[in-house]
């Protein structure tokens, strides 16, 4: 049975999705906490309504990113995790606590990576003029946005879309290849070569979600 910690700075919707996968498909996993670095993160009070250890380490308190990112890892080793999930965490994280995790720590981008990395993502995806926009997760290495990808949704870019459309739908596609994710690593059904990311027995590493909400 592994622990999994997960991280939120927000409504934590990622995190629900996992909370809801892992009791509904059975994994051998348990979420063991939920921990923010803002106490009013809409997120805990989902969390603790499960019955599931919540924790805030605010940033604010710390002088250095490094202070604040020495005691967020003190609270998350408390709970002896074998994977941290990054759900909209609005922190960027120092080298040191990124490989203090190496291997076991995901997140998922609101992009197609490498495609527009880092902020602005779906306002940047329109200026490009993309006709397909999507979502990555990806193991969290020291170079943003950089690491092996595990899984990518994508969807197609309407006439009509704006950034704030294209970021509610694409939500939803997030929903979907989050948990299938972390479902694959805590049934230990990943393997990773240098930034390609291999699961076993194979299963679709993308997700394909139509204007309409139908998927592939």
């Amino acid at each position: 049975m592994k622990n999994i910690v997960i991280l939120i700075s927000g409504r934590g919707s990622n995190m629900e999705a996992i909370v809801r996968a892992c009791a509904a498909e059975r994994w051998p996993a348990r979420i063991a906490a939920v921990v923010s670095n803002r106490p009013d993160a809409a997120g805990l009070a989902f969390a603790a309504a499960q019955g599931i250890a919540t924790a805030v380490v605010e940033h604010g308190g710390f002088a250095e990113r490094e202070a604040f990112d020495a005691a967020l890892a003190n609270v998350i080793d408390g709970f002896s995790p074998d994977l941290v999930v990054l759900a909209g965490f609005m922190r960027v994280l120092t080298s040191g606590f990124v490989e203090r995790y190496a291997g076991r720590m995901l997140n998922v981008h609101p992009s197609l990576l490498p495609s527009f990395p880092g902020l602005r993502t779906h306002e940047r995806a329109l200026e490009a003029g993309v006709v397909l926009h999507g979502a990555t997760v990806h193991f969290v290495t020291p170079e943003l946005d950089h690491g092996p990808i595990v899984v990518q949704g994508a969807m197609p870019v309407t006439a009509g879309d704006d950034p704030g459309s294209l970021a509610k739908r694409l939500l939803a596609v997030e929903h979907v290849i989050y948990p299938r994710a972390v479902r694959w690593f805590v049934e230990e059904r990943l393997a990773v070569a240098g930034l390609r990311v291999a699961v076993t027995p194979p299963e679709p590493q993308w997700y394909f979600s139509d204007t309409q909400g139908a998927a592939a």
